[in-house]
């Protein structure tokens, strides 16, 4: 990963507990956690550069959050990584997620944080 692209990404999803408040609510939120790798790195990479997504750098893990829906495009990943990219390859990179994953086609993996919009998937 470029240092440029580290020093960017200085927001973090994670809060001290003196700035937690605990809430009745429903998160819409959505993310995965994935294995720091190349591949990883790409796609945190390319998904930081849509907004609402933050990126989180860990030592040896990065995590993509995002509000409502992630759409990763297993191509346009591809594209920006230089080589092909699979659903496959997306899937052992990503050590675990939160939301709904639904993955539509080979090209097409979805999460959903808002339960009701992953429905429409579901036959």
């Amino acid at each position: 990963m470029s240092l440029a692209a580290r020093d960017a990404t200085h927001s973090n999803i994670f809060k001290a507990m003196k700035d937690i408040t605990f809430e009745q609510t429903i998160s819409h939120q959505c993310g995965v956690t994935m294995n720091d790798s190349v591949e990883a790195r790409a796609i945190a990479e390319f998904m930081g550069q849509k907004p609402g997504v933050t990126i989180t750098y860990q030592p040896a893990l990065i995590r993509i959050d995002g509000d409502g829906k992630l759409i990763f495009k297993m191509d346009a990943i591809g594209e920006y990584l230089g080589r092909e990219m699979s659903a496959e390859t997306f899937e052992v990179n990503t050590s675990t997620h939160y939301g709904r994953m639904v993955r539509v086609d080979d090209n097409t993996v979805i999460l959903f944080g808002n339960m009701d919009e992953m429905f429409e998937y579901i036959e």
